[in-house]
């Protein structure tokens, strides 16, 4: 009985599928042209329309020519996509800022909102700052708001894979999240580490598009990362795969908040950029400031950065000898330095991760932006079947033992 229902849905989402496509490439139809040029029969086809009607993934309106005399009967009617019709939602809700699309029935990204958030906010305040981001998007872009299919949410720290028997296993504070979105919007939330989420984006949009095996390294005030291997997220045992930057690269090095010594995000991250520069007698006030001062050739803020990457090329290089990637993607001001910051990065991997090999090993920097983890979110929801999210709402979130992370 369940493979019989199994093959049904899959058979209603190809139907629907068939109708959306044939939508996105002609335009506006009549039930009777959308019938004949999909191929299904008028009872299926009557029904996929009605659905979509009712999730305003579709709009019925008259035909262009139905306010001419055309004798009895109704005046002509057409379907066509709702453009401005939200289904998907993805939210990066970071220490310091929040993120969010939309996406429609027809997967195109309809709305972006960013904003900053206050820092450490507890958890109740968190969920509705993430509700009314998503509000202000709707009425800002005046999206229409469908019955929403799912909300993929991004969050700092350690997150277990979503796919797994214990999705729901996660951190009180990302539980309560989750919940408080998902009873909001009636929707299942699939929740994640952000910096992974953007990995996903990466491989599905942006600059790792078109590989099946990846790096993101995230390289801002915090450091992060996200590993894509045979086109799966990585998620580990604990959700704390891809923590680039909790590498000891030092164990005798300072303490990190982690609970280790001498990590990659105390020696590169931005703050600890500024610090370093400080101590040159360089006062940048920011990253912005930091980045145009090296642009502009400023000698002891050069030495920084180029000593940072150096490292964070040591770092990818052993990573890259253990999960092989095809590419590196660098998100984060200083990758906007190709020479100063990619280029030596490059030159690590090359001699350091298995030079022998016959591989090549692309490092380019983000297309994505500040906006990748919102948009990995929708790439989450995107790869998850309709019936596993339906499932998703019928468990409700639950919060779990585990720690509360590493927060960026």
């Amino acid at each position: 009985m369940t493979e019989r229902t199994d093959a049904l849905q899959r058979l209603r989402r190809a139907n629907e599928a068939a109708v959306l496509g044939e939508l996105r490439r002609s335009g506006a139809l009549s039930r009777g042209e959308l019938k004949d040029r999909v191929g299904l029969s008028r009872t299926t086809l009557f029904a996929i329309v009605s659905d979509l009607l009712e999730r305003n993934a579709v709009v019925e309106q008259p035909a262009p020519d139905a306010g001419r005399p055309r004798g009895r009967g109704r005046p002509a009617l057409e379907i066509s996509l709702n453009s401005r019709g939200a289904e998907l939602i993805g939210i990066d809700l970071q220490r310091h800022h929040i993120h969010v699309v939309v996406a429609n029935c027809a997967h195109e990204i309809v709305g972006r909102y960013s904003a900053p958030v206050p820092a450490d906010s507890q958890a109740a305040e968190r969920a509705a700052q993430a509700i009314r981001a998503v509000e202000e998007l709707v009425r800002n872009e005046n999206i229409s708001l469908a019955p929403v299919q799912g909300i993929g949410l991004g969050l700092p720290g350690f997150v277990q894979n979503p796919a797994s028997a214990d999705r729901h296993t996660m951190t009180p504070f990302a539980g309560h999240v989750a919940a408080e979105l998902g009873r909001h919007f009636g929707a299942p939330v699939l929740t994640d580490n952000n910096s992974r989420l953007a990995a996903l984006a990466e491989v599905t949009w942006g600059a790792a598009r078109g590989f099946d095996n990846a790096v993101y390294l995230r390289w801002s005030q915090g450091v992060g990362g996200g590993l894509v291997v045979n086109g799966s997220l990585v998620h580990g045992a604990h959700g704390a795969a891809g923590e680039i930057g909790h590498t000891s690269c030092d164990p005798e090095g300072k303490p990190c908040h982690c609970g280790g010594r001498g990590c990659l995000e105390g020696l590169i991250s931005v703050p600890a950029l500024l610090a370093a520069c400080a101590d040159r007698g360089v006062d940048a006030r920011d990253a912005e400031e930091l980045i145009g001062l090296a642009a502009d050739g400023r000698p002891e803020v050069s030495d920084v950065l180029r000593g940072a990457a150096v490292t964070a090329g040591r770092v990818l290089a052993a990573l890259a000898a253990q999960v092989d990637p095809e590419c590196v993607v660098v998100y984060g001001e200083p990758a906007a330095l190709d020479d100063l910051v990619l280029t030596p990065i490059r030159e690590q991997i090359a001699a350091l991760s298995l030079p022998s090999a016959p591989r090549s090993i692309e490092v380019r920097g983000s297309t994505l932006g500040g906006d990748a983890a919102a948009l990995g979110g929708v790439a989450l929801l995107l790869r998850t079947t309709g019936q596993d999210l339906a499932e998703l709402l019928d468990r409700p979130a639950t919060a779990g033992g585990h720690g509360d992370g590493v927060a960026r």
